[in-house]
């Protein structure tokens, strides 16, 4: 069997569908299953049970495509020794980033890290957690950018800054009057979030899970950005919590609204996040160490708490 085959196999195995997994590997059909087959033929077992639909993997098929991927790993590691060796720091890398991380940090480093690393053909996908976590494991993204601790013993973090929580309290609320805030002055029935999905939401909920029982369906005002959030508070409708560095871009007039929490501050950590198998940990670390240089003047907070992103089961 060649590694060719066995990327073969583990593309049909993502996909469920040879003809999908075939346009994904830039082949034919009719090439892809035959070389399967031979697989199959030289093992004599069936790795896919063809009769199901979608295709599934058979019993001893599961086992096979979990070490495949340890095989298909280690091969590419073995071109990721060579790239190292000669200093090499190029080609193409796939990086996904959170949505209430992409718009404030990718405008810091990327002009950068393009100038000081123009071999490197940056892939930005901007995605969900759970999308991220889902597409590191099957080897369709390098690294990204989230919200950690993950808590994934297949993924690995590299903690790029703390990030605090911060209130935008409009004129008529009674937290207004206050310079600091706690988390106790904060009403889980009255803080406007990210729709689900988002683990800044999730974050808040966690946060305010430490001081309030609240009902979470009482939430009837969900958005997608953090600027309809703010138009909501502005009108009324309750208050909102902002990443630390999505506040500095605000209008002044809005800036007036924002409240820091008492420290310990909670916080998210946010972190570079790659697969176990380490491959092009030369980008990483050029990634890591030209992010570092930028959010350094930015953004340093110690005295923080961190708030789990994950979603806690109810």
């Amino acid at each position: 069997m060649t590694i060719t085959q066995l990327q073969y196999v583990l593309a049909v195995a993502e996909h469920k569908n040879f003809t999908l997994a075939a346009e994904k590997c830039f082949v034919t059909q009719p090439t892809l299953s035959m070389q399967i087959q031979k697989i199959e033929e030289e093992l004599n077992i069936l790795i896919f049970d063809r009769s199901k639909k979608p295709i599934q993997l058979t019993d001893i098929g599961q086992k096979i495509v979990n070490q495949a991927k340890n095989i298909v790993n280690e091969a590419d590691r073995i071109k990721d020794i060579v790239e190292q060796q000669k200093g090499f720091i190029g080609g193409e890398f796939r990086l996904g980033i959170i949505p209430t991380i992409m718009p404030t940090l990718l405008p810091m480093f990327l002009n950068n890290f393009i100038k000081k690393y123009p071999k490197v053909k940056l892939l930005i996908e901007e995605l969900n957690t759970e999308e991220i976590i889902l597409k590191l494991k099957n080897g369709h993204l390098d690294a990204a950018i989230a919200a950690t601790p993950l808590e994934d013993e297949k993924i690995k973090e590299i903690v790029l800054y703390f990030e605090p929580f911060v209130a935008y309290i409009p004129e008529h609320h009674a937290s207004f009057q206050k310079e600091e805030i706690e988390v106790s002055d904060l009403n889980l029935n009255e803080i406007l979030l990210l729709q689900d999905g988002h683990c800044f939401r999730d974050g808040i909920l966690n946060l305010c899970k430490n001081v309030s029982d609240a009902d979470q369906n009482n939430f009837q005002i969900q958005s997608g950005s953090f600027e309809t959030l703010i138009k909501l508070a502005d009108e009324g409708l309750g208050t909102t919590l902002l990443p630390y560095l999505h506040t500095l871009d605000l209008k002044e007039s809005d800036k007036l609204k924002l409240r820091n929490f008492k420290e310990p501050k909670p916080a998210r950590e946010v972190s570079l996040i790659y697969p176990k198998s380490e491959l092009k940990m030369q980008i990483i670390d050029a990634l890591r160490s030209t992010i570092a240089g930028v959010v350094k003047g930015a953004i340093v907070f110690q005295n923080v708490q961190i708030i789990s992103p994950l979603q806690k089961k109810a």
